[in-house]
């Protein structure tokens, strides 16, 4: 299949190769001795594991960028998001701390990362860092009206700078923000919309809603990159700021509908609106890798990409393009099953990360900050990223597979199924996805499992639930599930 996606007639693509090649000693000798890099986290939405051809091989999707990559630093194949939906995975990824213990669904009507809690914007800016935010945050701000200040968002949580949108691009109201501020207050209308021959949620899918006069919903995408990429080249540009590392977190809003793939990209996947999209994203990625490489920077920053839940892909558009977005897991966006959050993870980290390297451990978004506090040498507060563990030793290639990072992950699904894994054993307390697949709940009979439990060592899929023929692993997973639970700390 990667010949096929070869063969499709692409628009000038931006794909990067880097030659880096040293053994694991030289990468760990490497990693000790350098400066404090850069960091570039880059955060794609609703971007399915099957999506990337470098997880998946039969993939109808061009990803050349993304691709790129990979060759140049790790693949996580057993990567995590902290929950199956945008505001859930975004509040673990920022707080080292599962959303299940706060309340991020409350982003519509207030701030959700509370003043002063730590996270890898405002750790990162206490060492140093030049930090700065482009994209969608949906953490919220507290509201007051859009002619006023908007506090609680990205510049009270660390960023020195802003520029994006309070929500996903199908939620009104449509307006850009400019630090704290609305750069226009949404005063216009649009309808909503839907695509003929898609699910309701899919296509060209967005709600009616207010929306700014200098906010067109098709080039929100292409601007955040502009906005990315003027950052960087403004970073370099200051005298001030030249002289600090970076940190950029581009929390971009797509493959999220709507589905608004540009005419160099409409009809070139073989996945019909979503995969030009994705094709559209990987090339804007591309666009940023870039700009980090002219600037002079690319050799001392660490690039983590990777997508903060499942897609929204039926069995039906498998069956009608061949292409599998869960790349053979079972599920979609909001599930407690894998695909709803086992996400496409790589980090390149030129000189120190391993190319072309492959890591089996399990991680999760919210190690992230630990990961991050271990390379800048901070030793993380005893109350903050209660459920973070650094994986920078597996980055430089001292700590292999056989020695886990972490042994357990708790996730609740978008429908409040707990899921705990422990090691190749994942259990889910309660029947059905308890997200957006059906069935979604339910209701146990009498006599019959109350809940799922699946070997993902044996089968990743999760077809076949062993419930039943475990009834002492159900109990000591339970248990120890709500231990973590009652200690609000898993670290």
């Amino acid at each position: 299949m990667k010949d096929k996606r070869a063969m499709y007639r692409l628009p000038t693509l931006i794909i990067l190769t880097w030659g880096f090649a040293a053994s694991c000693s030289q990468f760990a000798v490497a990693a000790g001795t350098r400066s404090q890099p850069n960091i570039v986290v880059i955060l794609v939405d609703d971007m399915g594991y099957g999506d990337p051809g470098c997880f998946s091989p039969d993939s109808k999707i061009a990803t050349p960028n993304i691709d790129a990559l990979s060759t140049a630093g790790m693949r996580f194949t057993d990567a995590h998001a902290p929950g199956p939906l945008c505001h859930l995975s975004r509040y673990g990824l920022m707080t080292g701390r599962y959303p299940f213990r706060a309340t991020p669904e409350r982003w519509a009507k207030e701030r959700t990362i509370k003043a002063g809690q730590m996270n890898i914007a405002s750790l990162l800016k206490s060492q140093g860092y030049h930090t700065a935010m482009v994209g969608k945050w949906h953490l919220g701000f507290d509201e007051d009206g859009y002619d006023k200040p908007l506090p609680g968002g990205p510049v009270d949580c660390g960023f020195d700078s802003y520029f994006g949108i309070r929500a996903s691009t199908d939620i009104p109201p449509y307006f850009y923000i400019r630090d704290d501020r609305a750069v226009q207050p949404p005063t216009n209308q649009i309808g909503d919309n839907n695509s003929e021959g898609w699910s309701r949620i899919q296509g060209a899918f967005w709600r009616k809603g207010g929306i700014a006069p200098d906010l067109a919903l098709k080039d929100v995408l292409p601007r955040f990159t502009d906005e990315a990429i003027q950052v960087v080249e403004a970073h370099v540009a200051n005298d001030a700021t030249a002289k600090l590392p970076l940190m950029l977190y581009l929390a971009y809003p797509a493959p999220h509908t709507p589905w608004l793939p540009s005419e160099e990209f409409a009809g070139k996947s073989g996945a019909g609106m979503y995969g030009d999209f994705v094709m559209m994203v990987d090339f804007q990625i591309g666009r940023v890798l870039y700009s980090l490489k002219t600037a002079g920077l690319a050799d001392n920053t660490l690039v983590v990409f990777t997508s903060d839940n499942g897609p929204v892909w039926y069995e039906t558009d498998v069956e009608r393009f061949g292409h599998d977005s869960s790349g053979g897991l079972r599920g979609m966006k909001s599930d407690a099953w894998e695909c709803g959050h086992r996400m496409p993870f790589i980090v390149r980290w030129p000189g120190v990360t391993p190319p072309e390297s492959v890591s089996k451990q399990m991680i999760c978004f919210t190690d992230l900050l630990a990961t991050f506090a271990e390379i800048v040498g901070v030793k993380l507060p005893t109350k903050a990223a209660p459920d973070s563990f650094s994986f920078r030793r597996v980055l430089t290639g001292e700590q292999l597979d056989d020695e886990p990072v972490r042994t357990e992950l708790v996730i609740r699904s978008g429908g409040g199924l707990m899921t705990f894994r422990q090691g190749q054993w994942k259990l889910i307390q309660g029947l059905g996805s308890g997200g957006f697949s059906e069935p979604r709940r339910v209701k146990a009979e009498q006599g019959q499992p109350t809940g799922q439990l699946y070997n993902l060592a044996a089968d990743p899929g999760e077809t076949t639930d062993v419930y039943s023929g475990h009834p002492d692993l159900v109990r000591t997973m339970s248990k120890r599930l709500e231990e973590i639970i009652a200690a609000k700390r898993h670290r």
